[in-house]
């Protein structure tokens, strides 16, 4: 995939919330084999806050100010149930994401905020449901029937609060870093 017409000087932007290594790498091996799956890479694995899309390359940094200025701990979140997204129709497999504590909806909701007050993004009008995108269905294909593998039973902190800046291609988006702070 390119960029569309007038991207040009532009950067596809999200927000995301990076998790640790220990629980990139069991979601991978987790995810179920099936060739109408594409599966995300361990190293892509994230929680998206926030899509901003096609933004001005020359205001990534401040967006990345905004993002990472909202940072705070986000603890004690556990793996849930996988489930199709969406359900009618899938175009992916997720898992859901447990936050007992509300550290996770609170971070999204104030990261929404920041974009939405400092850099003209409107905010969905969907609830926030918290999941990490594991494997995408493939252009004309239909996701397996019956009943998912459960996945593992993890409880974690999130690692870091991160802008990214999404590289489309063939073989799929490539996510590099525009600013992260950690979550501590």
């Amino acid at each position: 995939m390119t960029p569309g017409p007038g991207s040009e000087g532009k950067a596809r932007l999200f927000a995301a919330l990076d998790l640790p290594d220990r629980v990139r790498a069991a979601l991978h091996s987790w995810r179920p084999s099936d060739p109408g799956l594409r599966g995300v890479g361990q190293e892509s694995l994230h929680l998206t806050l926030a899509f901003l899309g096609w933004r001005e390359q020359a205001d990534a940094e401040r967006i990345g100010a905004l993002v990472t200025g909202c940072a705070g701990p986000v603890r004690e979140l556990e793996v849930g149930e996988p489930r199709w997204l969406p359900a009618r129709r899938p175009r992916v497999l997720a898992v859901e994401l447990r936050d007992g504590r509300g550290e996770l909806e609170a971070l999204q909701a104030r990261v929404s905020a920041a974009l939405a007050g400092g850099a003209g993004y409107v905010p969905e009008k969907r609830q926030f449901l918290a999941h990490i995108t594991v494997a995408r269905v493939r252009r004309g294909a239909h996701p397996m029937p019956g009943e998912l593998p459960v996945p593992p039973q993890l409880s974690f902190d999130g690692a870091a609060l991160t802008l990214y800046r999404s590289h489309l291609g063939a073989a799929g988006a490539r996510y590099e870093p525009v600013a992260s702070a950690a979550l501590g």
